[in-house]
C-alpha cells in the first residue's frame, strides 16, 4: 500500500466511521435505535474544532501577530515523495518502503505523539483496536501534516479492508447476510473511484521520481525580479556648473536573482545576483544634478561597470531560538536588508527582494540608517515580550579589503543599536536608534562616498582630506495605521560628526510620509512623502569642506515625491513617479529641480 498523509482531524473522522460502521455490522439491531439525532448545529461545530498547528519555517525580521497559516500548497507540498508520507498499513503481507516503520502495535511507540494531545484516544484506537496506521522511521508519527482528499478516500479503503478481515474472521451468527450484501454493494459502487485514484497515485509517483531525478534542489527557492524604468529630469540645473541639465529620457534596466535556501526550515541562506544600467539622476556630484540630493532607489552600482553581473549578497540567518534572530553577512546592506529600517516605513521600504515602492532612496530611511555601505558584518534581532524588539548591528563596508585602513576591525564601520515598540494591534510602532561610524581617512566605500548618507547635500556627504571622521547619529521613527486605506510615518535625525584633530559639524533631516493602500484599486499603492533630506546644520570655523571655513549648508531643502503604484496582475507592477527639490544642494540660488521615473517590475 501506498504511504499517506494524515492529520489529527482525519483520524478522529476515520475512528468515527469505523465505529458507525462496526455497530451497522456487529449490533444492526441496535444501530437505528441507539444513535440519537443530533441537535448541534454547523457553527457550534466549526466553532468547536481543535485549533490547528501553527508552523513558523520563516525567519520573520519583525514581530508579527500571531496568526493561523493554511496548509501549504506550493509545488514541493504537491510533490513531496510518497515514499516520505505516513503510510496506512492494509492487512496484507507487502513489505513497508524503506524509510517507513513497520506496523506499530501501540501508540506509545510513535514519540511525538502525546497522551495530552486533544486526538490520543483515536490514534491510540486506530493502532490498537484496528491496526491501520504505521509511522515513520524514526518513530514518529506527524500528525500536524495535511491530508488531501485523495489520501483520504484510500486511507478509507484501507479501512474499509480491515473491517472485511474482521468480518470475515467472524462468526456467522454476529453479521446478517443483507449487511455483508450492502458492504459489498458498497465496495462496488466506489470501485471505479478506487481503480480511477490508484491510477492516479501510480502516475503521481512516476512523475515524482521524475521530477526528483531533474530537479535543481529541495531545499532552494529561485526569486526573480527585472524592471524597466523611463526617467528624464524636467526642471533644474547642475549645482555645481550651474547650468541647465540635460532634459533626455532614458529607458533603462535592472535584474536582480535571489537564491534562498533553508536547511531546517527556520534558517535562510540568500545569495543575490544582480546587473544592469540604469543611472540615477541625483547620485554623485558628477551626475546630471551634481548633488546627492533626489537620488533614486533604484540606480546601479556606480563603482561597477554597467550591464555587470554582481554578487550583490551573501547572507545567513538562522534562530538560535524562537524570539532571537542571527544574521552574518558576507556581503549585504546591514542596516537595511535585516529589517531594522522596514517596520518603521513598510509602505515606503519594501523588503530587499522585492525593492523599494518609494521612488527615492531617502524617501525609504533616514540618515542614521544610511551611513553605511555593503559589506560584510553581523546583526541580532531580539523580542522582548511581544511588543518590544531590540536590533543590534555591527558592519564593515570595506571588510572584505585586506589592506591598509581597511579589514573588518581596523577599517570603515558601523554599529547600531535600536529599540522597536509595538502596540498590541500592531497599528503604531515607534523606533529609537543610535548609530556609531568611523571612516578612515582617504578610503571610498561601495556608494562612491567615504563618510556621509550617501543622500542630501553635498556639504552632509564631506570629509576632510587626511582626516578620519567619527559620528554618532540618532534617530526616532514612528508609523502609525490609522485604518485599512491611510498610514502616517515620520522620522527625525541628528548627526554629530567629527572630522578628527580638525572640528566637528552637525547635519539633520526629517520626513513625513502619507501612504494609501488600494487607492483607485485594489493592491494598489500611493505614496507621498515631504522632508528635508540630511544637511549640514553647523560647522566649526577650523573645517573647511569645500564651501569655505567654517561654511555648513546655508539654506533648506525641501525633497518632495509622489508616486503611484499600480498592479497589473499578482507579478507585474507599474509605478510613475516624481521627485521635486527645492533649493537644491541647500542653495536657495539653486532653481527647483523635478524629475519623472516611471518604474516597472515583473517578478518571477
Amino acid at each position: 500500500m501506498s504511504n499517506f498523509r494524515w492529520n489529527f482531524r482525519s483520524i478522529v473522522f476515520l475512528l468515527l466511521l469505523l465505529d458507525i460502521l462496526a455497530i451497522l455490522v456487529f449490533y444492526p439491531a441496535k444501530s437505528q435505535a441507539e444513535l440519537p439525532k443530533s441537535d448541534v448545529s454547523t457553527t457550534e461545530v466549526e466553532e468547536s474544532k481543535a485549533p490547528e498547528a501553527v508552523v513558523n519555517q520563516t525567519v520573520d525580521t519583525s514581530i508579527a501577530p500571531v496568526t493561523r497559516k493554511k496548509a501549504p500548497n506550493d509545488l514541493q507540498d504537491r510533490v513531496t515523495p510518497l515514499s516520505q508520507l505516513l503510510q496506512v498499513v492494509p492487512p496484507t503481507n507487502k513489505k513497508a518502503p524503506n524509510n517507513a516503520a513497520g506496523q506499530v502495535t501501540s501508540v506509545s511507540q510513535l514519540s511525538d505523539v502525546l497522551p495530552t494531545d486533544w486526538a490520543f484516544q483515536a490514534l491510540q484506537s486506530l493502532v490498537e483496536r484496528y491496526g491501520v496506521i504505521a509511522g515513520y522511521t524514526d518513530d514518529t508519527f506527524k500528525g500536524n501534516r495535511a491530508l488531501t482528499r485523495y489520501e483520504f478516500a484510500a486511507g478509507l479503503n484501507a479501512a474499509l479492508e480491515r473491517l472485511n478481515e474482521l468480518i470475515a474472521t467472524s462468526t456467522a451468527d454476529l453479521v446478517k447476510r443483507e449487511d455483508l450484501d450492502a458492504i459489498k454493494k458498497l465496495q462496488e459502487q466506489f470501485s471505479p473511484e478506487l481503480a480511477q485514484f490508484r491510477g492516479r497515485l501510480d502516475n503521481l509517483e512516476t512523475r515524482t521520481a521524475k521530477l526528483e531525478a531533474n530537479q535543481f534542489t529541495t531545499t532552494t527557492k529561485l526569486i526573480g525580479r527585472a524592471q524597466i524604468v523611463l526617467g528624464s529630469v524636467l526642471a533644474g540645473n547642475n549645482v555645481v556648473t550651474k547650468r541647465p541639465a540635460p532634459r533626455n529620457a532614458t529607458l533603462q534596466g535592472s535584474t536582480t536573482l535571489r537564491l534562498n535556501t533553508s536547511f531546517n526550515g527556520k534558517d535562510s541562506l540568500s545569495l543575490s545576483l544582480s546587473g544592469g544600467n540604469i543611472e540615477s539622476l541625483g547620485q554623485t556630484r558628477a551626475g546630471l544634478l551634481g548633488t546627492f540630493e533626489g537620488r533614486t532607489a533604484d540606480n546601479s552600482s556606480i563603482t561597477f561597470a554597467r550591464n555587470t553581473i554582481l554578487l550583490g549578497g551573501v547572507r545567513y540567518r538562522f534562530l538560535p531560538n524562537p524570539d532571537t534572530q542571527v544574521n552574518i553577512y558576507a556581503l549585504s546592506d546591514g542596516a537595511s536588508e535585516i529589517g531594522l529600517s522596514g517596520p518603521i516605513n513598510p509602505y515606503f521600504e519594501s523588503s530587499s527582494a522585492t525593492g523599494a515602492n518609494g521612488i527615492s532612496r531617502f524617501s525609504r530611511r533616514s540618515l542614521v540608517y544610511n551611513y553605511g555601505d555593503s559589506g560584510p558584518g553581523i546583526a541580532i534581532l531580539q523580542k522582548l515580550g511581544k511588543q518590544v524588539q531590540v536590533g543590534i548591528a555591527y558592519s564593515a563596508p570595506n571588510g572584505g579589503n585586506p589592506t591598509a585602513n581597511n579589514g573588518l576591525f581596523t577599517g570603515r564601520y558601523l554599529a547600531l543599536a535600536q529599540i522597536i515598540y509595538y502596540s498590541s494591534n500592531r497599528n503604531f510602532r515607534v523606533a529609537a536608534t543610535y548609530v556609531n561610524t568611523y571612516s578612515p581617512a582617504n578610503t571610498q566605500g561601495l556608494s562612491g562616498t567615504n563618510f556621509g548618507p550617501a543622500v542630501g547635500s553635498n556639504l552632509v556627504n564631506s570629509t576632510v582630506a587626511g582626516a578620519g571622521t567619527v559620528a554618532n547619529l540618532y534617530g526616532l521613527q514612528a508609523f502609525y495605521q490609522v485604518n485599512s486605506k491611510l498610514a502616517i510615518n515620520g522620522w527625525i535625525s541628528y548627526g554629530a560628526h567629527r572630522y578628527l584633530g580638525r572640528g566637528d559639524g552637525s547635519a539633520m533631516d526629517w520626513a513625513v510620509g502619507l501612504a494609501f493602500p488600494d487607492l483607485f484599486s485594489e493592491g494598489a499603492l500611493g505614496g507621498i512623502l515631504v522632508g528635508m533630506e540630511p544637511k549640514l546644520t553647523r560647522l566649526s570655523q577650523s573645517v573647511n569642506l569645500g564651501a569655505g571655513a567654517g561654511q555648513a549648508d546655508k539654506d533648506t531643502s525641501l525633497h518632495v515625491e509622489a508616486f503611484y503604484q499600480y498592479k497589473i496582475g499578482d507579478n507585474i507592477e507599474v509605478t510613475p513617479g516624481l521627485i521635486w527639490i527645492t533649493a537644491p544642494d541647500s542653495d536657495a540660488n539653486n532653481p527647483d529641480s523635478l524629475f519623472a521615473w516611471v518604474r516597472t517590475v515583473f517578478r518571477f
